[in-house]
């Protein structure tokens, strides 16, 4: 009974902590108490912190707590395209202009249907400009995706800016 008590615990600890970040602005009174070090166990306590006492969306509301919305959101992680090490089949499909993987990118991008054999055939007759070697990342892949697709009349559509 203790350990599921401990478990369940932690568990809505870090979930708190996940909700709050601190980032290189300094957001909520974890940053205040922690300011100036740094390293994994800091950032991990000033997020519970903030988490906890959810101080941070208060302080995001009302300007307090050294929360400031005005600043572009800063990410130094992996984007989920690199994580989920979906480059490989990606490049794959790309070379043989059709697949399951690219069929994936396609819907995720949100190409409609009626493009997708547009899309696949464009990719494919690109391949060297989206895998220009063996050591491309997943975050050049789809760079030069998105760097295609903004360039082309009918898929440009598509792309986010």
């Amino acid at each position: 009974m203790k350990k599921k008590i401990l478990t369940g615990l932690a568990l809505v600890c870090l979930s708190s902590a996940s909700l709050a970040d601190p980032d290189e602005h300094g957001c909520g009174w974890g940053n205040l108490v922690f300011e100036g070090k740094s390293g994994l166990a800091p950032y991990v306590l000033a997020s519970i912190t903030n988490g906890t006492a959810s101080n941070a969306m208060f302080g995001m509301t009302s300007g307090t707590n050294g929360c400031q919305t005005h600043h572009p959101l800063p990410y130094g992680g992996k984007s989920w395209f690199a994580a989920a090490d979906f480059a490989d089949s990606i490049i794959e499909d790309i070379a043989k202009g059709e697949g399951e993987a690219l069929d994936a990118l396609a819907v995720m991008i949100g190409i409609a249907d009626e493009d997708r054999a547009y899309f696949n055939q464009l990719t494919h007759d690109n391949f060297n400009t989206i895998a220009p070697s063996s050591e491309v990342t997943g975050d050049q892949v789809m760079l030069a995706i998105d760097k295609l697709l903004t360039n082309d009349g009918r898929l440009a559509k598509y792309v986010v800016s």
